[in-house]
């Protein structure tokens, strides 16, 4: 055992790990347990080299979960000690974050070269304590070794869609500190309102930061209610947050958006826009066409802000947005044009590299640097700019490649605010299905980079957009657990295949999540689904995090009862049916019941091409989904829809032998607010060989839009051993549309051959 200075990491390989799972999150990077234990009780001291914030915070924190009252003392002869201690680090192997715990029978002591390394083996410590209150507790014997992967370990929280009150950011940023995260990216201004205090514009809170309704129900409803709403931080309520959050090692990040998504600002100063307004704040959710005017008034007002946002918070970087900023008033507005004639630019894209670049410069004046969405790479990146990479990791990658620091956040594994259980049994939410185990899959280091360009990935962190979060309950519940699986991908020990012993240590953390009265998703519990395709056709495969043994289930739509059919193997799916399934135990049911129909047809499990592939994003099943017996819910399209991201689906199903085809049936998705738009037409074509198509149908987009998207398709008794469906993406999204100027989103759902359907053309 090592009592002395410091346990680096190089002794730690010496020590002949134990194969027990600490029950910690994020696990440490290397640790050693022993038999014996530590006996924590009201005797117990901590002596700390200085009476310090984390002292203190320890001294609460045991308080609270234990309602043990320790002393403090910077020297102190008690059998029982907890020692903080501060060690040099420039004579040890100790860098800001990192620290040892060791615990013996005698003491337990934490050190670190840095108060940042107390506080994470303090909430070491704190994990190892249960949430109740006896008169002593025993702490195992262990040497823990630890320190981060990454530099930006963060949590974002849009509060301009909802506002939440300034007790739950400090609860908010407490969450980041117990799983040792350290930045915390303040969403603050967006169309829907203005959250911050700038004292030289007043008029930013008093008209910017309230709204005269907002949308209730999904986007695609368009239904909203007349309730006034909004909020704002006072500069003292900001200067608060600050010194709550450094105290406890986490950055706060602001976002100040800019040039678009600025629709609270302009209701405020419309003489800043293109046309001169009048503007209101944004009821709804999207993206909307008026944006800052880059003209030279615009850019002092935005100077004179940034200035007061620079004062309150001292972050190095300022977030400044950048991304969905239609183009559609710069390509008219006389200034604009001027600006793009006067600066030798090309077009508008170039206009907001401009945009960004001048906002960078004055921001560089100020000591410190920008960050903004990917977005901001195009017309070419700003010098010293970062870039949150969002639409995936492909902007992430260019970046890196470019030499700019990266922090990645891609809808496919970082947006929290997906569905993360069965969306029919998930509250509201935006789309998509970020599961627990998907986030905890995350690398954050694409694998097209090298190791020089790899150094310029900070880390990532996980958005929270806030449209369908109405209180601070859903944004608990949005968050929990999944914050844990990107605490420790980031803490860099996550280990995808043995995610079963990580989603064993989450389920320890729900009791005090519990204990604490914090709101979390339970679809951890939830019996899972996958379905099979190959050789033997379409399988159905069930799991619990409980115990799979349990699992009960029905093929007749009956709901399953302790006395169905136990499960134990992939169940085939040999004709269309209705399976329902729950998780059981000692008689009583412990998930809710899952429901799955399946339509079951010529293409169900055959062998499916796909001439480009889905985006990361929407690729859940890869192209198999397209013939894997499921039809996706239009209402919560995030778990069995293919998204394309301004690309075409050309997808070749080979139905094994020659067959006569009198039917095809596919679901294409609409929701502009989310960039998804119907394709341009779909065409149908047929091939006995595979190499010679001919086309035997195609489907306009009015048709298309006549149908809603559920499409089928009667063909006159064709006989093809191939069939080959393309659905001709709708491109640059025109002027006047939600994500005008950028690619579309083509959604396509299940491709069914001879599935009856009355809806003929």
């Amino acid at each position: 055992m090592i009592k002395n200075l410091v346990f680096t990491l190089v002794l730690a390989i010496s020590l002949g790990f134990s194969q027990t799972q600490l029950p910690l999150i994020p696990q440490p990077k290397l640790y050693k347990i022993d038999g014996g234990f530590f006996l924590l009780s009201s005797e117990t001291v901590i002596q700390t080299d200085e009476l310090s914030f984390e002292a203190y915070y320890l001294q609460e924190e045991i308080k609270r979960k234990t309602g043990l009252d320790l002393k403090i003392a910077t020297t102190s002869q008690a059998k029982s000690q907890i020692n903080l201690s501060l060690v040099d680090p420039h004579t040890t192997a100790f860098n800001k974050e990192q620290y040892s715990l060791s615990v013996t029978t005698e003491f337990l002591q934490i050190q670190s070269g840095a108060k940042s390394g107390l506080f994470y083996g303090i909430q070491s410590l704190l994990q190892l304590l249960p949430y109740e209150s006896k008169s002593d507790y025993k702490i195992p014997m262990i040497d823990i070794a630890d320190r981060p992967k990454f530099s930006w370990r963060g949590m974002h929280l849009d509060v301009s869609r909802h506002f939440f009150s300034k007790e739950f950011i400090k609860k908010y940023i407490d969450y980041l500190a117990q799983y040792k995260m350290n930045t915390f990216h303040w969403h603050l201004t967006d169309d829907q309102g203005w959250r911050i205090e700038i004292k030289k514009y007043p008029k930013l809170t008093q008209i910017g930061a309230w709204r005269d309704g907002s949308m209730i129900g999904h986007y695609t409803e368009q239904q909203f209610d007349n309730q006034r709403y909004g909020g704002f931080y006072t500069q003292e309520d900001i200067k608060e947050i600050v010194a709550y959050a450094n105290q406890r090692h986490i950055t706060i990040v602001p976002e100040i958006e800019m040039p678009g998504h600025s629709l609270a600002a302009l209701a405020a100063y419309p003489e800043f826009s293109c046309t001169g307004g009048p503007f209101q704040v944004a009821k709804g959710w999207g993206v909307f066409e008026d944006v800052f005017c880059p003209k030279d008034e615009t850019f002092s007002f935005l100077e004179d802000i940034l200035s007061e946002v620079v004062d309150l918070f001292p972050s190095e970087y300022i977030h400044i947005g950048g991304d969905e900023s239609p183009r559609t008033r710069w390509k008219v507005c006389p200034n604009c044009q001027n600006r793009i004639r006067e600066n030798g630019l090309k077009d508008e894209h170039e206009l907001q590299s401009y945009f960004i670049q001048r906002i960078e410069k004055f921001v560089n004046s100020k000591g410190r640097k920008i960050i903004g969405w990917d977005e901001i790479l195009e017309g070419g990146l700003a010098p010293n700019a970062a870039v949150m990479s969002w639409r995936g990791t492909e902007c992430g990658i260019t970046a890196a490649k470019e030499n700019h620091f990266v922090v990645m956040t891609p809808g496919s594994h970082c947006y929290f605010d997906h569905y993360q259980g069965e969306p029919k049994n998930e509250p509201l939410a935006i789309g998509g299905y970020t599961t627990l185990e998907k986030v905890y899959s995350f690398n954050p280091i694409p694998t097209l980079l090298n190791q020089e360009e790899s150094k310029y990935i900070l880390g990532a962190q996980g958005n929270v957009w806030t449209e369908y979060m109405e209180d601070e309950k859903k944004v608990e519940y949005m968050i929990f657990p999944r914050i844990m699986a990107l605490s420790e991908v980031l803490w860099g020990t996550a280990n995808p295949t043995a995610y079963a012993k990580f989603q064993d240590r989450v389920i320890q953390q729900f009791n005090e999540l519990d204990k604490r009265n914090v709101n979390y998703s339970k679809s951890i519990f939830e019996v899972t689904s996958e379905v099979i395709t190959g050789d033997k056709g379409i399988q159905f495969q069930l799991k619990s995090a409980y115990n799979t043994t349990g699992i009960r289930y029905t093929v007749d739509g009956s709901n399953p009862n302790p006395n169905s059919t136990a499960y134990s193997n992939p169940i085939p799916i040999p004709k269309s049916t209705f399976i329902k399934a729950a998780y059981f135990e000692s008689g009583i049911q412990k998930s809710t019941t899952i429901t799955q129909e399946f339509f079951i047809n010529k293409s169900s499990g055959k062998s499916i091409v796909l001439a480009n592939p889905p985006h990361e994003n929407y690729s859940l099943g890869g192209a198999n989904a397209l013939v894997n017996g499921l039809k996706g819910n239009p209402t919560k399209y995030g778990r069995d829809w293919l998204g394309f991201w301004g690309k075409d689906l050309v997808a070749t199903i080979d139905l094994t032998a020659k067959e006569r085809i009198t039917n095809i049936s596919i679901g294409v998705l609409s929701n502009e607010g989310s960039w998804i738009y119907y394709p341009k037409q779909l065409e149908i074509l047929t091939s006995l060989d595979g190499v010679k198509f001919k086309s035997i149908k195609t489907i306009s987009l009015d048709e298309i839009v006549k149908a809603k998207g559920q499409l089928s398709i009667r063909i006159k008794n064709k006989k093809a051993r191939y069939v080959k469906v393309i659905a001709q993406n709708n491109g640059k999204i025109e002027d006047g549309k939600q994500g005008a100027g950028s690619d579309a989103w083509l959604f396509v759902d299940e491709i069914g051959i001879d599935v009856y359907n009355p809806r003929f053309f």
